[in-house]
């Protein structure tokens, strides 16, 4: 590389380069994983089931048609980013968001993607085997 070309590249570096920028961009650090954590398909639809109550994974499993395990995943990783919280009832989890002005967001996200409208999306209980969709209530 000649000596000109190696200069720069340097000088190019440090002018866009600023001792502030750190310092400002960790303020926006929360809402930019907050909104890493929304960008998935599979964690709105999960978020979506959820809103109309809580839910265990063989229920999101038979109304999202996705795999337990996909779903465990997505649900570990809304669990750790403090969207959804999981209570135990005998051998079920139920998952409940614990924030819901999660929901805004979602609403106003949807709104900006889809000015005309989203679809409502139905979701059929009928396919879920869980105790609480078949009126089962095991003791603990």
């Amino acid at each position: 590389m000649t000596d000109g070309r190696k200069r720069a590249i340097i000088t190019f570096n440090i002018m866009n380069m600023t001792a502030s920028e750190p310092v400002i961009l960790e303020h926006f650090e929360p809402a930019a994983r907050l909104l890493k954590l929304l960008a998935h398909p599979a964690r709105l639809a999960i978020l979506d089931v959820l809103r109309r109550e809580e839910a265990c994974v063989c229920h999101l499993e038979a109304v999202l048609g996705l795999r337990q395990a996909y779903i465990s995943q997505q649900l570990a990783l809304l669990r750790e980013g403090g969207l959804i919280e999981d209570r135990r009832e005998g051998w079920n989890v139920y998952y409940r968001v614990s924030n819901r002005r999660v929901f805004d967001l979602m609403d106003m996200t949807a709104s900006v993607a889809a000015p005309e409208g989203m679809p409502e999306v139905r979701y059929d209980k009928r396919k879920c085997p869980c105790p609480k969709c078949n009126g089962v209530i095991y003791p603990l």
